[in-house]
C-alpha cells in the first residue's frame, strides 16, 4: 500500500468531549437507503465513519482542498469499508457513513461505488451542532472532519480521531476490533 500523499491531520482535541458512554442525540438523518436513520435508536454494534466530502468525476475540489490536513480521502475510506463490509458484519458490526452532503449527492456516490451500507446526510448540520463534531470551512462551506464512532445501542463505545490514513482506516479499525 502506498503512502498517503496529502497532509495528515493532527489531534486538535476537537473530539475530546465525545466520550465512551455518551448517548447519540435523537436526530433522524436522511439515508441513501430511503429510510431515515436515527443513531440514538440503533440497536447492536455499529461503525459510523464521518467524512468531509466525496467528489464527482468532472467536479473540482473545494478551494484549497489539497492543503487542508485530513480533507482528502473520503472515496478511498468508503471503498475500504465497502471492501471489508462482510468482515465487519461477521465480527458483529454494521456500517454507516455520514457527511454534510445532500442525500442526492450521497446517492450518486453510493451507486457509483456500489456501497452495501447507507450513507446519512447531515446537510442541515443538526447532528454536527448537537454533537459539536469537529469541522472546517473552505469556500464558505462547512465540512465535517474525518472521525469514526464505534457504537453500541446508540451510545459511543469508541472514537477514532483523527483518522489517518483514510485509505487503510477500515482495515486498521478491523485489526483493532479483532484484537479486543
Amino acid at each position: 500500500m502506498t503512502a498517503w500523499p496529502y497532509p495528515a491531520p493532527g489531534d486538535d482535541g476537537e473530539a475530546r468531549h465525545l466520550a465512551t458512554g455518551l448517548s447519540l442525540p435523537d436526530i433522524a438523518r436522511s439515508a441513501t437507503s430511503g429510510s431515515p436513520v436515527n443513531l440514538a435508536n440503533l440497536a447492536g454494534r455499529w461503525v459510523v465513519f464521518v467524512y468531509p466530502w466525496t467528489g464527482r468525476p468532472g467536479l473540482a475540489n473545494p478551494p484549497g482542498w489539497d492543503d487542508i490536513p485530513g480533507a482528502h480521502g473520503s472515496t478511498p475510506e468508503a471503498e475500504g469499508f465497502r471492501d471489508h463490509y462482510e468482515t465487519f458484519r461477521a465480527a458483529g458490526f454494521d456500517v454507516l457513513g455520514i457527511s454534510g452532503q445532500t442525500t442526492a449527492d450521497q446517492q450518486e456516490f453510493a451507486n457509483r461505488m456500489r456501497l452495501p451500507f447507507p450513507l446519512l446526510s447531515d446537510a442541515d448540520g443538526r447532528l454536527r451542532e448537537a454533537l459539536r463534531l469537529p469541522a472546517f470551512e473552505t469556500g464558505g462551506v462547512v465540512y465535517l472532519k474525518r472521525l469514526t464512532f464505534v457504537l453500541r445501542d446508540g451510545a459511543i463505545e469508541r472514537v477514532v480521531y483523527p483518522v489517518h490514513p483514510p485509505h487503510t482506516h477500515a482495515a486498521d479499525l478491523l485489526a483493532t476490533l479483532h484484537a479486543r
